[in-house]
């Protein structure tokens, strides 16, 4: 079978899918792989690079029997997909409804990485976990960059500088690599997350868990689930004084499929002090903080000067070498899952399979995005 590789041309996506490591991985199992020209030349791999792990390189890609991507496909790119194809990448099924019906009417059997059940032996797979990886650790570094002062403690002989105090919301993968990247850059770290599970992990990165007087909600699978408007505003009345007393914030709280959850307003932000820098991973999907604009910095003001709004975006892609290798070692894992003698044949008996399946047979299997393309 021949799978395929495209170039991604979404304006700010560096990523590939598939790395000469892959490739190889790809090859032993009989699979032939063809690349699309300069598909990785933003990751630091040449088409000669490909070439050298196997693969065939081609200025444009034609039919393939898997197509492997990262950012999700364009309704014209999905709806010349042959019928029988595979594909497999990122596909943001509750923002990209058209794509998803044009999947189905293509005949398409696509798998979402966003929907890779959070279970132990798909973890190789779970890409939005090895993504936010990347996320967290980006954030902190961008938040440093503009940051007015150091992050660590200095004693010296002109007097003493005191370490920036660092806030984070939301203890999943990502916001963990930041209290973690955080820590190693000398600062004071807290963090809150409405999941009881992640005190312990936020302690044993060296940060402090910040306990507000709520009750604690998780939804399926580990993720946070959403909450009604009154306990939303009770847990932002509670958070006000941390997030006042913060030199940074790092907000990274998402419910997948959904819009992020707001977690501070515009009132909570004029709280904070001169200098201050709020970084939101989650402003592609509407963002944690009131004001951000994905891939813009918003000035405010705030206690004595002004505040700056980081509206992230790409964030992974910002790093697209190491971020490629983890996505391509999730692509590839899942292809080699649905691998039998040389062949993509999906066993939909596999709860991995089954659940990260998003149209097959012309119909939309997953059915919150079903749910919504029938407006329900």
């Amino acid at each position: 079978m021949l799978v395929g590789v495209k170039r991604e041309t979404r304006p700010g996506e560096r990523r590939v899918a598939a790395t000469p490591a892959t490739v190889r991985q790809l090859a032993k199992l009989g699979l032939e792989v063809v690349i699309e020209s300069e598909a990785g030349t933003h990751a630091g791999h040449d088409d000669a690079a490909y070439r050298e792990a196997g693969a065939d390189v081609v200025p444009r890609l034609g039919q393939v029997d898997v197509l492997c991507h990262v950012a999700p496909l364009t309704p014209d790119e999905a709806g010349a997909l042959k019928p029988g194809t595979i594909t497999v990448g990122l596909a943001s099924p509750s923002a990209e409804l058209q794509t998803v019906n044009a999947l189905a009417n293509a005949g398409a059997t696509a798998f979402a990485l966003e929907l890779i059940p959070r279970i132990s032996r798909a973890q190789s797979m779970d890409a939005l976990s090895s993504q936010s990886l990347v996320a967290g650790y980006r954030a902190v570094l961008e938040a440093a960059i503009r940051f007015p002062r150091f992050f660590p403690l200095y004693m010296t002989a002109a007097g003493t500088v005191p370490p920036a105090r660092v806030v984070v919301l939301g203890a999943g993968v990502a916001g963990l690599q930041a209290i973690g990247t955080a820590k190693r850059l000398g600062a004071r770290v807290s963090a809150y997350d409405v999941r009881p599970a992640s005190a312990d992990e936020v302690t044993s990165l060296g940060g402090t868990f910040i306990h507000l007087d709520l009750d604690t909600i998780e939804g399926a699978g580990g993720y946070a689930r959403e909450m009604s408007e009154d306990r939303a505003e009770r847990q932002r009345e509670l958070l006000a004084p941390h997030i006042a007393a913060a030199d940074v914030l790092i907000t990274t709280a998402a419910i997948p499929g959904r819009p992020a959850p707001l977690l501070v307003t515009t009132k909570m932000v004029a709280g904070m002090r001169a200098g201050a820098v709020v970084v939101d991973l989650a402003a592609e999907t509407g963002g944690n903080v009131e004001g951000t604009k994905a891939g813009h910095d918003v000035v405010v003001p705030g206690i004595g000067g002004n505040v700056t709004l980081v509206g992230m975006k790409d964030a992974a892609s910002a790093m697209a070498a190491d971020a490629s290798r983890l996505f391509a070692a999730n692509v590839a894992n899942l292809v080699e899952l649905m691998t039998v003698e040389g062949r993509v044949v999906p066993d939909f008996e596999d709860d991995v399979v089954a659940g990260a399946c998003l149209t097959h047979e012309g119909k939309v299997r997953h059915q919150p995005t079903e749910a919504a393309l029938r407006g329900v």
